[in-house]
């Protein structure tokens, strides 16, 4: 039996029932995607901003948030002796006293030790490089991490001891009504020397080497004919100060001013701080006076880094019986903040943060003003560092080193 060529023509019929073309609209269909993306865009934008709410929320909470306790993370037992004084030096720990100093890490193991004998064993650090000097005596040691590179016996007592970043160190010594300077290499060779005549610029106070040791300035004081009046000189070494007589290149004099304390922030900025101001100089081979802050009442205390100078002063009139304000190098004004604590020591961490001491106590704020830390311990605190976030610290204290979490 044979099918016919009517019965293919209704099977083939049949199947184009079944499999009819639909159109589609392609403008609605682009609609109904940007649609669907930007729903998907919505969720995904609400959770984010409730994310970085609640991020935020955490991050004000710990940042007005002052702790009172922690919780040690890391505890090291010491022996030092009493007259033991500590020094934070290229994320390490310097002890010295008069019979010798230890650079140890966090956990107190060793790095290296140096022996010596002072009477007044004084410290001062640039970035890689330290000299330990005798104050009033003859011995400089000039160090960095791998240990001793060069020492340093003057024939004369010591007044003051600057170390540059590559080593290079300057020494004033004074006897009998003179002074002289020297310069020397990290190695302890002589670089350079020469006497300072009080009858012609006046009396050194203080010197301040630049931290790539080719600026040098000093602070003279002349009180001579009923007058007093301070000036301060500065000294390049290189090629431009090497045009000039005596390798002076800047020299500015204030009348009824004392200028007895100064410091390289870095090669090209320096800051002098007086007894009614603080002077700040820049230049990289001829410094100038770019910012002058007066100083209307008297100083208790100044403390300083790269980036901030504080000041503190008594507050008679009130219950809080400090007042700190904290200025940037430019000038601006940062932070007004009145305190009531009896202090030895205030200083900024390595974060920038005010850590302000005594013997047991320790309170710690941070420049917008919001106390961090208050806590009084059962022993006696020699120094306090800053940890790699803001809740972890160090603390010295006597007879144990401990790493710490703030709760």
């Amino acid at each position: 039996m044979s099918v016919g060529h009517d019965d293919d023509d209704i099977i083939i019929k049949e199947k184009k029932k079944k499999f009819r073309m639909i159109e589609t609209d392609e403008k609605e269909l682009e609609q109904k995607l940007r649609a669907h993306r930007r729903k998907i865009m919505r969720r995904a934008l609400i959770a984010g901003a409730v994310v970085l709410a609640v991020l935020f929320g955490v991050y004000i909470y710990f940042e007005t948030k002052t702790f009172t306790d922690y919780t040690a993370v890391h505890t090291v037992e010491r022996s030092d002796t009493a007259a033991t004084r500590f020094e934070e030096f290229q994320g390490n720990i310097l002890k010295y006293s008069n019979d010798g100093a230890f650079y140890t890490d966090i956990s107190d193991n060793m790095i290296w030790n140096q022996t010596y004998e002072m009477q007044n064993p004084s410290v001062d650090i640039c970035e890689g490089y330290l000299t330990i000097f005798d104050k009033g005596g003859s011995d400089i040691y000039i160090l960095n991490k791998q240990g001793i590179q060069g020492n340093i016996k003057t024939t004369m007592p010591i007044f003051q001891v600057c170390v540059a970043s590559q080593g290079t160190v300057a020494v004033l010594t004074q006897e009998n009504g003179a002074s002289y300077l020297q310069m020397y290499d990290k190695d302890g060779t002589l670089l350079a020397s020469g006497e300072l005549h009080q009858e012609n610029s006046g009396y050194p106070i203080a010197i301040a080497l630049s931290n790539d040791g080719k600026k040098l300035a000093i602070s003279m004081l002349d009180i001579g004919e009923g007058k007093l009046e301070t000036t301060i000189a500065f000294y390049n070494f290189g090629s431009v100060g090497q045009n000039e007589i005596d390798n002076i290149v800047a020299s500015y004099s204030y009348a009824d001013k004392v200028f007895p304390e100064m410091e390289f922030l870095n090669s090209n900025r320096m800051i002098a701080f007086g007894d009614s101001s603080i002077l700040l100089f820049e230049g990289a081979q001829k410094p100038k006076v770019t910012q002058q802050t007066k100083l209307d009442k008297q100083v208790k205390s100044i403390f300083y880094n790269t980036e901030y100078v504080g000041i503190v002063y008594n507050n008679e009139d009130s219950e809080n019986t400090r007042h700190i304000d904290v200025y940037d190098m430019k000038g601006k004004a940062v932070l007004a903040k009145d305190f009531d604590m009896d202090y030895s020591n205030i200083r900024f961490l390595a974060n920038n943060e005010i850590c302000i001491t005594n013997d047991v106590e320790c309170r710690i704020y941070s420049l917008y003003g919001v106390e961090r830390f208050q806590h009084t311990f059962d022993k006696t605190l020699y120094r306090v560092m800053s940890g790699a976030t803001q809740l972890n610290y160090t603390f010295i204290l006597d007879g144990t080193t401990e790493k710490v979490r703030l709760k």
